[in-house]
């Protein structure tokens, strides 16, 4: 079934690297979504395990998919691959999704009209991990509970106690008017990123509706990263430093956040985080000494903060 080719309404941005065995499952979730008007662009990172092959079966079946290699301009990578997808992409609205995750049926459908009725510019919801589709049992999302979203609550989000993930928000294409994905990340990029744009004081609605399911599994770009992958730890610490350069620059970087970064910084072990978060809220010179000397103390000190943990506990 062809799209509308004259006003599409929802852009779908999928990057794909080697996933020619899980990329089938996902984008028929996609072709079965209860609302119609969209297109999908599958961004190919350099695929060599036939994954063009397998796309081209939807292709020919329903031109709403199309294929593009990633070109040259654009890094290796996440971002650069996402970054294309949003020049290419010809929709009011923009969404990504991943190529091994399964879609709600409803998630488009439930989005846009939640959009048009609070006149919002993004739309941001749940996710639940799995490990064997077989296992996912769609819920009704009737009886949600909605809330706005506004700048007074970028701490939320920075921190996560409101998770933005990826794949978890539908955005209007004007949130992207001057932002792209920083292309020298390769994790946490979009946590940089949405960051970014949140800062500039866009409102939207979060909901706690279950719309999407990523797949747990350790090829995962989280799952390198929790198996300390260093490319992955490295760009969370370069992802964390230009959020905190960013936040302050507009004023918005507050005590909590400074805690919140200089914990970040002791667990990823980086003096860098640590600084920058003193540095920006121009913490005095005994605060600053204090975790001066906790960092260098830290590694002796943690394993009694474990411990201690544990005897709160039993």
């Amino acid at each position: 079934m062809s799209g509308n080719k004259k006003h599409i309404d929802i852009s779908i941005i999928i990057a794909t690297y080697n996933r020619a065995h899980l990329i089938t499952e996902s984008l028929a979730t996609i072709q079965n979504q209860t609302y119609r008007n969209w297109e999908c662009l599958i961004i190919d990172d350099g695929s060599s395990d036939g994954t063009a092959v397998v796309v081209d079966e939807f292709i020919n079946e329903d031109s709403r998919f199309s294929y593009h290699k990633r070109k040259e301009k654009y890094k290796k990578g996440l971002p650069g691959c996402r970054n294309q997808g949003l020049d290419l992409a010809q929709g009011a609205h923009v969404i990504f999704f991943d190529d091994d995750d399964i879609v709600h049926p409803e998630n488009l459908q439930y989005c846009i009209d939640l959009k048009k009725e609070k006149h919002c510019s993004f739309i941001r919801y749940d996710k639940k991990p799995f490990k064997d589709s077989k296992e996912i049992k769609f819920k009704s999302i009737k009886d949600s509970h909605v809330t706005q979203f506004g700048i007074g609550d970028l701490n939320d989000m920075v921190t996560g106690k409101i998770p933005f993930a990826s794949c978890c928000v539908m955005w209007d294409r004007r949130c992207f008017a001057k932002e792209r994905f920083n292309e020298d990340l390769m994790y946490a990029e979009e946590w940089e990123c949405y960051s970014r744009i949140l800062s500039q004081g866009f409102k939207g609605i979060t909901t706690d509706a279950v719309l999407y399911f990523n797949r747990k599994h350790a090829n995962s770009n989280t799952g390198h990263f929790q198996n300390k992958d260093p490319e992955k730890i490295k760009s969370k610490i370069k992802a964390s430093e230009l959020i905190i350069e960013n936040l302050a620059s507009k004023n918005l970087f507050s005590s909590a956040l400074k805690n919140y970064f200089i914990r970040l910084g002791f667990q990823l072990n980086s003096k860098r985080i640590i600084e920058k978060a003193l540095r920006y809220s121009e913490a005095g010179l005994l605060e600053r000494m204090k975790y001066k000397f906790g960092y260098f103390a830290y590694p002796v000190l943690r394993p009694l903060f474990i411990l201690k943990g544990k005897l709160l506990i039993h």
